[in-house]
């Protein structure tokens, strides 16, 4: 595979602290999994990296009129030569022996963050990318960096949200979260994120979103709300968030479900695609997490791969 586009380290900063402005420094060190050793950030997760386009500071020192040091948004690498916020999720940047995953584009600004007070606004929730470190290595400015596209052989990338009061709160264990977590990762896909969340259509909303959006997940799962009480509004969430529905996938999931109980007549689910990331929602019983999913995931795998442009229309006209 060959580069989509190269570019350059401007420059490395690190913080010792979170939300506040980075410092530049002559080299870092990147550890596989971790990050930049001595930067706040750093950790087991999949912000380990952050990333800004000079452009951007450069057209934010003219509308401000203000000069911006590097780090001045919190970013660990400031690059030349190539817009970071263009990239998709699952983009891969070598920087000599280092590379890096992107898996976050943009973030919800925070109104306590300490560059926001300073700088009047943040430009990284719009032009930020985030990542992970794959292969580690010494990084400085200078460096030249070359961009490639998501491998499109790549695992399913997914993620599992449980919607629960009582699960949210810590009143009840989650048990179709972790079931379907690893029914998933049986079945050969990358659960990127797990979450726990209350029966609140806005919040559903929110992390369907940001899932879709900024992570660009190929499946997100959810598990709960999907029935009659008056506060299971998950499929209203669904709806609300995705540009096309896929009625098929909950007609095919509840007449699965009928053989073992005529209460999945009750079951509301929906499902829907919102830009290439396909939502499903699963009922909240562990029991019927299992039988949903063991029936649908070798059935979608065509459906993810037209969404991510890999595999052909099924008339064979298009």
């Amino acid at each position: 595979m060959e580069a989509v586009s190269k570019g350059k380290i401007k420059a490395v900063c690190i913080s010792e602290q979170r939300g506040t402005v980075k410092t530049a420094v002559p080299e870092s060190v990147l550890k596989v999994g971790y990050g930049i050793e001595g930067d706040a950030h750093a950790g087991d997760w999949h912000r380990q990296i952050s990333l800004l386009g000079a452009d951007q500071v450069q057209a934010f020192e003219q509308d401000t009129r203000n000069k911006v040091e590097a780090g001045a948004f919190g970013e660990n690498i400031l690059v030349e030569g190539f817009d970071p916020s263009t990239l998709s999720a699952g983009s891969t940047l070598k920087i000599g022996g280092a590379v890096l995953e992107v898996t976050q584009l943009g973030k919800e600004c925070h109104t306590s963050c300490n560059i926001k007070k300073m700088m009047g606004k943040c430009i990284m929730p719009v032009y930020g990318v985030f990542a992970e470190v794959k292969a580690g290595g010494v990084i400085k400015p200078g460096d030249e960096i070359e961009v490639y596209e998501p491998d499109p052989d790549r695992p399913f990338q997914a993620a599992v949200i449980t919607v629960s009061d009582k699960g949210s709160k810590g009143e009840r264990e989650d048990k179709s979260g972790p079931l379907a977590k690893e029914l998933l990762t049986g079945a050969g896909y990358e659960v990127r994120e797990e979450l726990i969340i209350p029966d609140e259509k806005e919040i559903i909303k929110r992390e369907l979103i940001r899932l879709a959006d900024k992570r660009g997940m190929d499946v997100v799962f959810t598990s709960g709300g999907t029935g009659f009480a008056r506060r299971d509004v998950t499929p209203e969430a669904t709806d609300e968030v995705c540009e096309k529905k896929v009625p098929g996938i909950p007609e095919a999931l509840r007449m699965h479900s009928m053989q073992f109980t005529d209460h999945a007549m009750l079951s509301r689910q929906s499902a829907g695609i919102r830009g290439n990331t396909l939502i499903i929602n699963l009922p909240g019983s562990p029991k019927a997490v299992r039988e949903d999913l063991e029936y649908i995931l070798p059935r979608i795998t065509h459906g993810i791969k037209l969404l991510r442009d890999t595999d052909k229309e099924c008339g064979g006209n298009t």
